[in-house]
């Protein structure tokens, strides 16, 4: 891709008060994110995706330092977006299928492999209806005299 190639060490170059400016002027906080709704969230991204592909043009063009500190807190916006917005997908798929019978693979609990496999209780104790005869017809014998 275009923003690979290489690019000369001296443009760079970043001074660490530029980045903490840049890094406190843009950044997205995810409670905020929290409160728009699906297709806000989505629309945002299109920008931060658009603004980072045009820093990465900048970048190759030999841009300013500070077009290249922006490219970090961009992407970090991006994947808080992303974040924020695979969370509200997930929490309303686990509200749809809330009380159904069966729940997507995804939505169910992860545990070990063993554990997925291994039987319930209940199915643990089950009893065959020869054995519930048995047991029924041959109860424990009560002794009255205790040792």
């Amino acid at each position: 891709p275009f923003w690979l190639r290489a690019v000369p060490a001296c443009s760079l170059a970043v001074n660490p008060p530029t980045c903490r400016r840049l890094a406190s002027m843009a950044r997205v906080k995810a409670y905020e994110l929290r409160s728009k709704t699906s297709k806000e969230l989505l629309k945002e991204l299109d920008e931060m995706k658009a603004e980072l592909a045009t820093l990465r043009v900048a970048k190759v063009s030999g841009g300013a330092a500070s077009k290249l500190a922006k490219i970090k807190v961009v992407r970090k916006a991006i994947a808080r977006i992303l974040t924020v917005y695979n969370q509200k997908q997930k929490a309303d798929a686990r509200k749809a299928c809330k009380g159904k019978k069966y729940v997507p693979l995804d939505l169910r609990p992860k545990k070990t492999r063993a554990i997925r496999r291994a039987l319930k209780t209940e199915q643990k104790f089950m009893k065959t209806p020869r054995q519930k005869t048995k047991a029924s017809n041959f109860p424990m014998r009560r002794f009255a005299v205790t040792m």
